[in-house]
């Protein structure tokens, strides 16, 4: 049962990272018009760098796709790990009204990493 959960879990959080990387690309969801002013200039600043949207857009499609199959979940956590530590760290500095759907994303991240600890013991050694 356990299992059963862990893969449904997975096969969502993997949706919802290639929905987001998709939309940095095809830009087809709307920015609500009541965002903080720090969260406006911060995405202001990140579209100035022209080539840090389309990589963070591609980490979030290829680990998105890469966690939606078991056998490279592993590997896709990993590509989406430091995607995941800059959602942490906007929304725990610039948006805290986002924390606790980051800190749900955090916890699906944590456990697909932990679930695949044995493929990570040769990268410790």
């Amino acid at each position: 049962m356990k299992n059963k959960i862990f893969n449904v879990i997975s096969v969502l959080f993997s949706l919802l990272l290639i929905n987001g990387g998709l939309n940095k690309f095809l830009n087809y969801m709307p920015v609500p018009d009541n965002l903080p002013e720090a969260l406006m200039k911060d995405d202001l600043a990140i579209r100035e760098i022209s080539w840090l949207l389309p990589l963070v857009g591609a980490a979030e499609i290829i680990g998105g796709l890469l966690i939606l199959f078991p056998k490279t979940r592993a590997l896709g956590g990993l590509v989406v790990f430091p995607v995941m530590v800059g959602v942490l760290l906007t929304h725990l500095t610039v948006a805290p009204e986002g924390l606790p759907i980051a800190i749900v994303i955090w916890a699906i991240l944590l456990w697909v990493l932990w679930e695949n600890r044995q493929k990570f013991s040769i990268l410790l050694k």
